[in-house]
């Protein structure tokens, strides 16, 4: 049996572009993507916490160092500069495959610099 589980996430980015007239994806800075696991083509979902919107798109690579987090093309249109959005990213594998896994989650502070990185969650409490 198959199973999907996180792979990798960038929580809490803060939206530095949004340009509607590039080509459509997500540029982030590419110490960010290596960071969380991610490559460069990889499809991810935005949760966008600022707003409530969800949707899909890509990643493209965006200058190490920078901060950058650009929606570009019609997910431009889904975000403000400043919005706080989730990057996730998912993987398929077999069960004994999901036993060994461990996902690289990524905090990030306001200006996109590392809060800190981890490959757990804290179990939620009443």
């Amino acid at each position: 049996m198959q199973i999907t589980l996180l792979k990798g996430k960038l929580h809490m980015a803060c939206v530095t572009q949004a340009e509607l007239w590039y080509d459509g994806s997500c540029a982030i800075d590419s110490d960010l993507v290596k960071l969380a696991g991610l490559r460069e083509f990889e499809k991810i979902d935005i949760y966008n916490v600022s707003n409530g919107e969800r949707f899909h798109t890509y990643v493209i690579l965006a200058e190490a160092g920078s901060g950058t987090i650009s929606m570009n093309g019609a997910a431009a249109r889904r975000v403000q500069v400043g919005d706080r959005i989730i990057i996730a990213a998912y993987a398929d594998m077999d069960e004994k495959e999901a036993d060994e896994f461990e996902p690289k989650l990524v905090y990030l502070n306001e200006d996109n610099s590392v809060e800190r990185s981890t490959n757990t969650i804290p179990v939620q409490v009443a």
